[in-house]
């Protein structure tokens, strides 16, 4: 996956559309893991994925070879870099919320492993009044749903 540019002009102006449309989607993401509903980023993902890998390629060739870009108008140079100056905070900011958002699941996940753990029977010791049956095993399998 590589862009087809005629120019340095031409391949500086697809990088800020390509920038600025993985900004876009990377926003959309954003304020879906803010408002708790990570499952809305997921229509977007396969778009996203294929923009960030071009995103990738590119930004590697042309830290491998500045000249591709060298030729462009400063204007249109400086356009790029105010581009990525942007998608860098956004992806901050969808990192905060994916950290937010994995924190608050594994805090979930923990308090009902813990009350599943605290509401297994126990055996109630020895002697005429004690509890015969057993403790159920110590693994307890929890299955999640992928949607919710």
């Amino acid at each position: 996956m590589a862009l087809h540019a005629a120019d340095a002009t031409d391949r500086v102006e697809q990088l800020i559309t390509l920038t600025e449309r993985l900004t876009d989607l990377i926003v959309e993401e954003a304020k879906a893991f803010e408002a708790r509903r990570p499952q809305d980023a997921a229509a977007s993902q396969p778009e996203t994925s294929r923009l960030a890998n071009i995103y990738r390629h590119e930004s590697a060739r042309i830290r491998a070879n500045p000249r591709l870009i060298a030729e462009a108008p400063r204007e249109l140079r400086l356009r790029l870099v105010r581009a990525t100056e942007a998608f860098d905070a956004v992806l901050a900011r969808q990192g905060r919320a994916i950290e937010a958002a994995k924190t608050v699941t594994e805090g979930i996940v923990k308090a009902i492993a813990e009350e599943i753990a605290a509401s297994r029977a126990k055996a109630g010791g020895y002697g005429p009044g004690a509890d015969a049956r057993t403790p159920a095993a110590s693994a307890t399998a929890i299955t999640l749903n992928r949607r919710a």
